[in-house]
């Protein structure tokens, strides 16, 4: 999961109100609850200390949350009287989560929108393309291409001339799938995303997909629903690019965790892997944390650490905390101060699952992290 969208957190000094909130039932009944639902989420806001602009401010945007707009929810980040930051959830928390903290409370994030990996959708026919981002935020446009408009379409005669004018058909579809295979790789290269979904003509997908390159099109996947004209949405499309992000992120999930395994048991060699608090806080540090790593039922998470002002100002223990520089370093779980470093460094967050009957409950602790580059080791 890239934490990109998470920008908007790291220039702004809190304390922050986190608040991942579900909205219910769209009914009469299901409104109600929803409206007393907000406003205990107010009052335990004001009990630990939030003042009343911050407070008013998250009240607006919870009670603005529907279950049209929103079914499974948001998460609202709101500091200093203003709700700086406030994203989709994939699937709504058992009750509202609550915090009122130094650090944005962020490790929900990682369950209720799950690994949220973002995927440029491409929407493809003979004439050309749209193409659509889908991550944490919600749908984004993501910019389009327009080939050749005629000719476009066959004609059933047999006639030198029809044939001739076939043939040209067949150009016109190959010059207009070489233009979206260029167009898709700026649009992939300028979003950062992860993951590609080719939708729409079950001519046009193949020849765009033959020509990707190889790297791409190793992260690129096909469906035969939905379109790119008007209208072409439906259910089966929807749940045919959720179920390839959720393919794609388990994936991921498991090539991590074998890398984790190998790397932090390298014999003779320098670590390529780390876990707990203090060996992460160093690797945060160094801007060397190149995929973070969090297991939701880890007991350090919540494992006190210090940090500044600045994403990269952190310390494990109380008695180092006096050099991070940048005024009175506060107290904070780790695993907040881990991810608002990761997010500022563009380091990649992965959720692992929850330690299982086997015992594998890697990483040990909850936390750990594939490294960029490692120390070399002292010269004997």
């Amino acid at each position: 999961m890239q934490l990109s969208f998470l920008e908007p957190l790291l220039d702004r000094h809190g304390p922050w109100a986190t608040v991942y909130f579900g909205p219910g039932q769209n009914d009469e009944s299901g409104a109600k609850r929803r409206e007393l639902a907000v406003r205990d989420v107010c009052r335990t806001l004001e009990e630990e200390g939030a003042d009343t602009a911050t407070v008013q401010a998250v009240r607006e945007a919870l009670t603005a949350i529907t279950p049209r707009e929103d079914p499974a929810g948001r998460v609202v980040f709101a500091a200093g009287g203003d709700v700086v930051l406030g994203c989709r959830l994939s699937r709504p928390p058992q009750s509202p989560i609550v915090c009122w903290a130094p650090l944005p409370r962020l490790t929900p994030l990682l369950e209720l929108a799950g690994q949220d990996p973002l995927c440029l959708v491409a929407y493809i026919d003979r004439t050309g393309a749209d193409f659509q981002l889908r991550g944490a935020t919600g749908p984004q446009d993501a910019g389009h291409v327009e080939g050749r408009q005629s000719p476009v379409h066959r004609t059933a005669s047999a006639d030198w001339s029809e044939r001739h004018f076939q043939l040209k058909v067949e150009n016109t579809w190959e010059h207009n799938a070489g233009e979206i295979v260029e167009a898709l790789g700026a649009a992939y290269e300028e979003s950062g995303a992860e993951l590609v979904v080719l939708v729409g003509d079950v001519r046009e997908r193949p020849a765009v997909l033959e020509r990707l390159p190889d790297a791409l099109r190793d992260v690129t996947v096909t469906t035969e629903h939905g379109g790119r004209a008007a209208g072409s949405a439906s259910p089966a499309l929807e749940e045919a690019i959720e179920q390839a992000r959720r393919e794609y992120a388990q994936r991921r999930v498991e090539e991590a965790l074998g890398r984790f395994r190998a790397g932090r048991s390298s014999a003779g060699r320098p670590a390529e892997a780390v876990e707990g608090v203090p060996a992460l806080v160093e690797a945060a540090q160094e801007h060397r944390i190149g995929t973070l790593l969090v297991r939701s039922d880890g007991p350090e998470l919540a494992t006190e650490t210090w940090v500044g002002a600045e994403p990269g100002q952190l310390a494990a223990r109380r008695t180092d905390a006096r050099a991070l520089g940048g005024g009175d370093p506060v107290a904070v779980r780790a695993d907040d101060a881990l991810l608002r470093a990761a997010a500022a460094t563009a380091a990649d967050v992965l959720f692992v699952p929850p330690a299982d009957e086997e015992g594998a409950d890697l990483p040990t602790g909850g936390l750990g992290a594939l490294l960029r580059w490692t120390h070399e080791p002292n010269a004997v």
